[in-house]
């Protein structure tokens, strides 16, 4: 049997859940997942590998609309620019949801010709008022989509069967990375975004999108990593939040990121937290570059 390699975009309007589908889909935490939309800020590659196949999923930012801040203008066009460069997508949206942002989604879906595949999440919804039937007749009416393929949770049968559809579009050629490859994001990539998700799990309902997380130290030391991360925020009232009473907020962010850490490098790991203040940094479009937004 020949080999079958491609990119597969994952799709959708802000929290719909293409972070959680993408991490089930290659069967390991890479994307960080929270309750808050926006939590995707960057374009990440997270890669499954067999024998036979190698699935490059791409996580995106959700496209979304309302704010005109530099960095939802970067997060929009990381975004849209994936739906040119992928061999199929795998369209998000929520059971009996529809909102302008799943509209403008659908736009830039029309313009392209690749296969989309239409995963309706949280399809249990409608089941009990048996209103499955007529909702999935209305998305028809928008789209006509390659495969429509429901899930009521993202669970192992679900991932194992999304990928066997997936492989009936994937084309014939050769690995596009090396078989050890899980995404093309360097490791200190992914400790930062793991530093931010414990950010956005545990502040409050505005802070996380003031704030971002920059590496400044990455070193092997034995058999311990020897991490040190800045968190900068966008107002120094802010950092006081961050901080916490006798810094209790930022020591639960630092024990729970540690956590994570660990488990994503398989060694012990000596993390170490600060809280800096850089005003506007999130609508300066040389501040996002400098923080590797660019």
């Amino acid at each position: 049997m020949s080999f079958q390699a491609g990119f597969i975009a994952v799709v959708g309007r802000p929290n719909v859940g293409k972070s959680t589908l993408t991490n089930e889909l290659i069967g390991q935490k890479l994307s960080i997942t929270s309750h808050r939309p926006q939590t995707t800020r960057h374009r990440i590659h997270a890669i499954d590998t067999t024998d036979n196949y190698q699935m490059v999923f791409v996580d995106t930012p959700g496209i979304h609309i309302g704010s005109k801040k530099a960095i939802n203008a970067y997060m929009n066009r990381a975004a849209s620019s994936t739906f040119n460069d992928v061999d199929m997508i795998l369209w998000l949206v929520e059971a009996g949801k529809w909102t302008k942002e799943d509209e403008r989604v659908l736009e830039h879906i029309g313009k392209v010709d690749v296969p989309v595949v239409l995963c309706v999440n949280k399809i249990d919804k409608l089941v009990k008022n048996d209103q499955v039937l007529p909702y999935l007749q209305k998305l028809g009416e928008k789209f006509q989509a390659a495969e429509v393929f429901p899930l009521s949770a993202f669970k192992k049968a679900h991932s194992s069967a999304l990928r066997s559809l997936i492989l009936k579009y994937l084309p014939q050629r050769e690995a596009i990375f090396d078989a050890d490859y899980i995404t093309d994001r360097t490791e200190k990539f992914v400790v930062a975004e793991f530093i931010r998700e414990k950010l956005m799990r545990n502040l409050s309902n505005e802070l996380p999108y003031d704030l971002t997380v920059e590496i400044e130290k990455f070193e092997l030391d034995g058999r311990m990593y020897r991490i040190a991360a800045r968190v900068f925020v966008d107002k120094a009232s802010q950092k006081s939040i961050v901080i916490g009473h006798k810094g209790e907020v930022l020591k639960k962010i630092g024990e729970e990121s540690r956590l994570s850490i660990e488990g994503f490098l398989e060694k012990k790991v000596f993390l170490e937290l600060w809280v800096k203040v850089r005003q506007g940094w999130s609508n300066d479009k040389r501040a996002l570059a400098s923080l590797g937004y660019d």
